[in-house]
Parts: structure tokens; sequence; C-alpha cells
């Protein structure tokens, strides 16, 4: 519900450009004063008036002024041209071994039952192009009986055969748009070309963006192995689980990220989706989409038919990938109180100057932290305020700004600042910082560090703020979570030593903590537990036509699990349905559609859909979780065996069993350190 205001002016501060919020201050009713470097500003006329109370002379009650996040539809002042339509590339590749994983053909599906849910209006732009040794383009302009492919084989030089044919209006040419995807899966069926030209593939989709902006959407399937931005294999499998230090985790080249900061200055959006069996040296391929401001999905050992989880999670996020919104041609700036500055922003994005963030495309999916430093002393405030401004075109070719503000209390007391602290985003954050580390220093560099902000936490704390003399760690209240939090950490696939890890694996892991929002990280860090079996409409949520129940959250301990329950366990990207030995038969029967336990096959991933209360209790709270996330989750029934357990306690990180006993460990290793 947020408020969308349409003025003629635009009231900012005259010296440091800060839009007018909540946290100013009316000295009266003709100047006010910024909250940000506290200059005086008049009040201009129209800003008299309240268009929401229609009455004048009130200032202080505009929408702006009573709402801390607001929208502004720009005026022309804010366009350096006009607002650029919605305009989609998609660059699919089509060797033999994309051939063989079988992506194609529930891509074409997902676009085509889509098509007509893109964000855009009458001007929505689309072209594709498919690659493998060669680059093939398809001229699909209204008046042709039929989409024509044109190819380019010299892959050195690439050029775009024709200019106004290929990205086309996709009202207009929707019934060719049609007919390309319903051909294009039959088309490399048989394919025998094993090559990969997706560096040349990348150049033509600039060159074919480029008079626009938009975004591009590539689909690899293995390392690029022709042309510019070739790779070759730098994994040692004998290294995954090594603890000396993990190599390659930066690019092998510096193609991808130069091709990526030339279409951010296009204003070209690159997203990937790598769906590959073997190694394709993600920390090289994910620089076009880190600097352009895109996404990632990666999809390990996808196949069609021998990994249906895989397929099932491809197919959901492509459908709310290619519906959700999206805004073009966004820049953010984020200002704060005089005696602030930045010092360093998480996330995908090029940095145009100091604290101006280019971002080709925005969507709601994507996340940033930003580390500050205190520069200047704050003793004669006592706020300090931020504000986040994001200029963007929507998908409907209106120029907006998104203003974001917050304020907080500046204190003198240390003991307010723990009490007030966020463990969460000083986790997320902790993790960005280590992922920069271990990527210009070492892995286990990183990870020393995440102790050592254990240590130096405790330590401050006992020294500064807590008088009690007790032994063992003595944490603030609101910090009483973060040694298990940086131990989690520590275990995962980002992070971790001693436990083997594919490359690109880990990669993945870095790039999601860089970029993803943070209840979606924290799942991941330290996921949510829940009781399913005993589920009642006792409390639920009623959307729409709805009911959602909604079970309590358990503390993430074995001693919440019980021989005779069900519980699921929130992972952020996977749910582990866990089945215990004598779970109520009436739950197994109803849930998953076996006669009994025995029956529970030991490599179930999804949920029937029964026709009966439980079924439906039970679906519609897994549906409610999926729905409130970015990237949608994979689900695994795993039965009270011995290799089940091993699987869910590597989560369970406070279990007291062998499996996972190291948190009492890691609790001495902080005070061994902190006596140190």
């Amino acid at each position: 519900q947020l408020p969308v205001i349409t003025s003629n002016t635009i009231v900012r501060c005259r010296s440091c450009r800060t839009y007018i919020n909540p946290f100013v201050t009316f000295l009266d009713q003709r100047r006010w004063k910024c909250n940000l470097c506290y200059r005086v500003n008049d009040v201009p006329d129209e800003f008299m008036y309240n268009p929401v109370t229609r009455s004048y002379g009130e200032p202080h009650k505009r929408p702006e002024v009573q709402n801390s996040t607001v929208e502004f539809i720009a005026s022309s002042d804010y366009m350096l041209r006009p607002p650029q339509p919605a305009v989609y590339l998609f660059a699919l590749e089509v060797s033999h071994n994309a051939v063989e994983a079988g992506y194609l053909k529930y891509f074409c599906e997902s676009l085509l039952e889509n098509l007509d849910k893109l964000p855009g209006d009458a001007r929505t732009r689309v072209g594709f192009l498919t690659f493998d040794s060669t680059v093939h383009f398809y001229n699909l302009q209204e008046g042709l009986s039929q989409p024509r492919m044109l190819v380019v084989s010299d892959i050195d030089d690439v050029f775009i055969p024709s200019h106004d044919s290929l990205m086309v209006n996709l009202k207009e040419s929707k019934e060719l748009v049609k007919e390309l995807l319903t051909s294009l899966p039959t088309m490399f069926s048989q394919s025998r070309e094993t090559h990969s030209a997706l560096g040349p593939a990348l150049q033509a989709a600039f060159k074919l963006m480029s008079p626009t902006g938009g975004r591009v959407t590539v689909f690899q399937t293995q390392l690029p192995t022709l042309g510019a931005g070739k790779l070759q294999s730098r994994e040692d499998p004998n290294q995954r689980s090594s603890n000396k230090g993990v190599q390659h985790l930066g690019p092998a080249t510096d193609f991808y990220k130069k091709l990526a900061l030339d279409c951010s200055g296009q204003q070209i959006g690159v997203d990937l989706f790598l769906l590959s069996s073997q190694y394709a040296d993600l920390a090289s391929l994910a620089c076009i989409s880190k600097y352009s401001a895109g996404s990632l999905f990666y999809y390990p050992s996808f196949h069609y038919i021998h990994n249906p989880a895989q397929l099932e999670k491809f197919q959901r996020d492509l459908d709310r990938y290619l519906t959700r919104k999206i805004g073009f041609e966004a820049v953010m700036r984020i200002r704060c109180t005089k005696g602030l500055s930045i010092h360093t922003f998480h996330g995908n994005f090029f940095v145009r100057s100091t604290d101006l963030l280019s971002l080709a495309n925005v969507n709601p999916d994507s996340a940033f932290a930003v580390q500050m430093s205190i520069e200047d002393s704050l003793a004669d405030s006592s706020l300090a305020c931020f504000q986040a401004a994001l200029l963007y075109t929507s998908s409907k070719g209106k120029r907006r700004i998104r203003v974001h503000t917050l304020c907080l209390p500046v204190v003198s007391q240390l003991s307010d600042v723990y009490a007030g602290a966020d463990v969460q985003a000083i986790t997320c954050l902790l993790a960005n910082m280590a992922i920069d580390r271990s990527i210009s220093s070492t892995l286990s560099d990183a990870r020393d560090a995440l102790v050592n902000a254990v240590v130096d936490f405790v330590s401050a704390y006992k020294s500064s703020v807590s008088n009690l003399q007790q032994s063992g760690v003595v944490v603030p209240a609101a910090m009483r979570l973060f040694p298990l939090y940086i131990l989690a950490l520590l275990k995962q696939k980002a992070l971790r030593t001693d436990t083997s890890t594919r490359l690109d694996e880990r990669i993945c892991a870095m790039c999601e903590f860089k970029t993803q929002p943070l209840p979606q990280l924290m799942r991941m860090v330290h996921p949510d537990l829940y009781r399913l079996d005993n589920i009642t409409d006792q409390g639920a949520l009623h959307l729409n036509d709805t009911v959602v129940p909604q079970p309590h959250l358990l503390h993430l301990s074995a001693e919440r699990l019980s021989r005779d329950g069900a519980f699921l366990m929130d992972c952020g990207n996977v749910f582990y349905l866990w089945i215990s030995k004598c779970c109520n038969e009436m739950f197994v029967r109803d849930v998953l559609g076996c006669p009994n336990y025995a029956s529970i096959p030991p490599n179930m991933n999804h949920i029937p859909e029964l026709q009966n209360p439980l079924s439906e209790r039970v679906r519609a709270f897994l549906d409610w979780l999926q729905d409130n996330r970015a990237f949608s989750s994979s689900i695994h029934i795993v039965k009270d065996d011995a290799s089940a357990k091993a699987t869910l306690f590597q989560h369970l990180v406070e279990d007291r069993s062998d499996v996972a006993s190291s948190y009492q460990e890691f609790l001495q290793h902080i005070q061994q350190q902190m006596s140190k």
C-alpha cells in the first residue's frame, strides 16, 4: 500500500538534495530544516496544499511527510531520454549438452504460458537468439509467414545480420513469437554440436540491446568453450574437502566483468540461468550478472528426467521470474546524516560514484547491504538518518522515484547500543564481509575473522557493560543467538572447509549471501522448524478464499523432535519434512498418500494433492511459505533412519548427539580466545 505522489514540485533540500520526509523539522509553515545536513529550506507554495485532505496550510500533513516510504511520479527533470519500453532478449544455449539436459522444452512452455503476463505495455519488445558453436538470430518481423533463422558463424567478429527485425513489438509479432517457441524444442533435437560460444552470444546480445537497454536472460549448461570468454576447467575434485585453502574463488578472465560494465552503461541487465551437470566456472560467469545488476539462478546436476526436484524448482522459479515486477534504467543513491559516510556496498550493481549505484534492472527479489562509517562525532545529534532513493522506469514506461527513509536514535551509553542491536542484520553483513575477504585473501582468513568478531564482541561486552562476574560466554539478550549464528555461518557451503563442496556450488552460495533478502538468508543460516502432524486452523490466516494454518515456530534443537511427530524444517532453499518412526498413521496416509510408515518411498520429493482437510492444511501452509520468497524451495521427505538423520542434523547445530555437538565446543573455543 505505497503512497504514490503526483506533484509538479518534488520538495528536496537545496544543499544535500534529500527528499522531504517524516523526520524533517518544520520551523514554521514556511520553513523546514533538513534532517541530514540541517540546512533550513523554504516550503514551496504548492506544498501548502494537501491533496489527501484537500485542505490548505498544513504542509506537515502531506503524505510524503507522513510516510517513511513513498513513491513519486517523476517529472521530465529526472529523464536523460524518454523512458524506455520493456525490452526482453532471451539467449538460449542449444548445444548437444543443452539438448540432453532438456531445459529448452520447459522454458518454451513457461514463456508461452506467461507471454501475456510479461511486465510491460503496448511498446514491449522481445527477441531471441540461440547459440552452440555459432550464433543464430530470429527474424520475427510482422508480416512474415513464419520465423526466419539467420546464422552468424564468424564468432570472432559477431555482427547483427538485421537491425530492425530481430527485436520486435510483442503485440504485433505475437503469433510469430508463439510459433518460434512451439518449434524451438525440436529444432535442435538432433544436434551433435558440443561447443558453446557463450561470449560471442553475449557480445551479440549487447549489440542488439544497446539502442534501448532492457533485460537479457541467458540459459547456459556448460563451460563456454569457443570464442571470446572461453574458459577451461579450474576445479580439482580432489581438493573439494581440503582445509588448505580453496583456490579459484575469483574469475579466470575479466571478459565477463568488462562486458557487464559495457551493458550497465547501456542500461542492459543480464540474468544468468546456469543448468549444469559439470563444473562451469561460475566464479567467472557470475560477473556478467554481478556488475550489470542482474540475477543468478543455479541448478546443479540439472536433468529433466533424472532430477525431477531441480526441474520443478526451475519451472517455479521461471514462472515467477517472467512475471515479477521489473524496473529499468535505474540509479540508487543512499544519503546519510552529516558525520556518517558510506564505506562499502554489497549486492549486484556498478558503483558509479561514492554513493550512487547504477542498476540497469531492478526487481523485488534483490537485496543490498551497506556498511557505514562514523567520520565525525555525533555528540550534538540525537538522531541519525539514512535515505535511499531509487530512480527507475516502470515496465509501463513511467519514471518513478521510490524513497525509503530510516531514522535511528544516537545514544551515549554502550548498553543501549547492545540492547538495540539487530543480530540478524549483523550476521548477514558479517557474512558479506567474510565472502569479500575469502576472495581478496583466503577462506581460512575469512573464517578466522568471523570467529574473531564473536571474540571481540563478547570481550567488549564483558569489559564495558556486563558487571556480572559470570564465567563462560556472557552476551546481551538481543545478541544471545550471535555465537550460534556465526557457527552456523561457518557450516554454510560458502564458507565451510573439511566438507566436500563443489566449487560452483560454493560460488553460488557466496552470490546468494551477497544478493538475497535477509529473511531468506537467515533461513539458510538458522532454519525454521515446525511440527505439522498436529496442525490446526487455530490462529490461521484468511487470505482470499484460503485458510493458511500458522503452526508454532519451534526452537531449532533436536530436543524438540519427538518419536511420534512430523516436522518441517525450512532451510530457505530446501524444505525437509521429517517423518518419525511412530508418526501418526493418519498423517502418513492423508498427507503423503502412503498406507503406513514402511511404504514411504526413500526419495520422495513432493506432497500429493489429496482431498482431505489435513492434506489441504499442510499444502496451504507450504504454498504460503513458497509464495513469500524470491526463489522456490524443493521439498524432501526424510524418514527416521541413520542416513536421513545425518542430513537433518547437520542443520540442527545445537543437537547434543555426536553428529553436531560442536556448539559447546565453539563456545569453549571463544572462551580460550578471550583468555589469550
